[in-house]
C-alpha cells in the first residue's frame, strides 16, 4: 500500500514524532510512505519525498516538523483541491494522513468528499480539535508557559508588580486555564468573555486590592489571546489601582522546543494508529485520545464540533488562587 503524510497549519512539538511513527509503522505494514512538504501547499505543487526508516532517525525529540508546514487558504478553492487529488492519484497513493489542527482536519475531510481517502491526526498547541482530549503539542506548550510563569512570579515578587501574561488561544482557552491552574496564576481570562469587559475588569481590580490587603504584593494574570487585547487590560489595571503593571506576550516561544515525553508518546501512538486504520481500510476519521484510549471520530463530526474549557477547571483555578 502506498501512503502519504503531511503536516499542516501551525507547527506543534511532537509532529516529528508522529511522522516517525507513520513511517516506521508503515514500513512494518509493508507499505511505501511518501511525505508532502509544506502541507497542502506542497500537495498542490506535487512536492514530495520518499521515506525510509533511517530518514526518520533521531527526530523524535525535535520540535517543528521535518516536512515543514504552511497555512494555505488557497486550499479552500475546489479547483485547488481537485489538483491535489490528481497529484495523489498520479503518484499511485492510496491514502493520505494529515497531521494538524482543526483547519487541517477540514482539509482532510474535503479531500474525502472528492473521493480520496484520508485520516486525520490532531496536532495543536491550542488543544482545540474536537474528538480528542489532548492534541499533539499541547503538553509541551503547557510546560513552556508554566516555566515562564514561575520565572515571572520571581521577578513580580521581587518588585511587587502585577504581571499580565498573554498566552496563545484565539478561540480556545485551554492553554490559559491549564497553565494558569498548574502555574498558580491569580486570575485567568478566557476567550468566551472579553478581558476588557467592565465586569471582568472590576473583578480583577478587586482581586488585586484584596491581595494587597492580605499582604500579597504581586499578582499574575493570564490572558488568552482571544480574550485580549491584553495591553488594554494592563493599562486599565494600572490606571484603576495605581500600581505598577508589566505585560508579557509569550508569542511563538510556545510553539517551539523539544516535545515532552507525553507528547512523544501521544504522537507515536496516534501516528501508528493512523497507519493501522489505513491498512484496515478505515478512512474519513481522525484518531484521538479519549479517556486514555485511542478513539476514532468521523471527520464530519470533527469539523463541526467545538472544544469547550471544562468549567470545573475554571472553578478550581478560582478557588486555589
Amino acid at each position: 500500500m502506498k501512503i502519504a503524510v503531511l503536516t499542516s497549519g501551525g507547527d506543534s512539538p511532537g509532529m516529528n514524532a508522529s511522522i516517525r511513527a507513520v513511517v516506521r509503522q508503515g514500513i512494518h505494514e509493508e507499505s511505501q510512505i511518501l511525505g508532502f512538504v509544506e502541507g497542502f501547499r506542497g500537495l498542490t505543487d506535487n512536492e514530495a519525498i520518499e521515506f525510509t526508516s533511517p530518514a526518520v532517525s533521531e527526530i523524535i525529540d525535535r520540535g517543528g516538523t521535518i516536512l515543514r508546514t504552511s497555512r494555505y487558504p488557497e486550499f479552500l478553492d475546489e479547483e485547488t483541491r481537485q489538483k491535489a487529488v490528481a497529484n495523489l492519484k498520479n503518484r499511485g497513493i492510496e491514502s493520505l494522513i494529515v497531521i494538524g489542527g482543526e483547519g487541517s482536519m477540514k482539509g482532510a475531510h474535503a479531500l474525502n468528499k472528492l473521493g480520496f481517502k484520508t485520516i486525520g491526526v490532531p496536532a495543536s498547541i491550542d488543544n482545540d480539535v474536537f474528538g480528542t482530549e489532548f492534541a499533539i503539542g499541547f503538553d509541551t506548550a503547557l510546560n513552556t508557559v508554566i516555566d515562564v510563569l514561575k520565572k515571572l512570579r520571581d521577578t513580580a515578587s521581587a518588585h511587587e508588580r502585577i504581571f499580565v501574561i498573554e498566552v496563545m488561544g484565539r478561540k480556545s482557552g485551554q492553554i490559559a486555564v491549564f497553565a494558569g491552574l498548574a502555574g498558580g496564576a491569580d486570575y485567568i481570562c478566557l476567550p468566551d468573555t472579553p478581558a476588557t469587559d467592565t465586569r471582568q475588569l472590576d473583578r480583577i481590580f478587586k482581586l488585586v486590592e484584596e491581595r494587597y490587603r492580605r499582604g500579597k504584593t504581586h499578582t499574575l494574570i493570564v490572558v488568552a489571546e482571544g480574550a485580549g487585547p491584553s495591553f488594554k487590560v494592563s493599562e486599565a489595571i494600572e490606571i484603576a489601582t495605581g500600581r505598577e503593571v508589566r505585560l508579557s506576550v509569550l508569542g511563538h516561544v510556545q510553539r517551539g522546543g523539544s516535545p515532552s515525553a507525553l507528547d512523544r508518546v501521544l504522537a507515536s501512538r496516534l501516528g501508528a494508529s493512523a497507519v493501522k486504520l489505513a491498512v484496515a481500510g478505515v478512512f474519513d476519521v481522525m484518531v484521538g485520545m479519549v479517556r486514555g484510549e485511542i478513539s476514532n471520530t468521523p471527520l464530519s463530526e470533527v469539523c463541526i464540533g467545538k472544544v469547550v474549557v471544562n468549567p470545573e477547571l475554571t472553578k478550581l483555578a478560582n478557588v486555589l488562587s
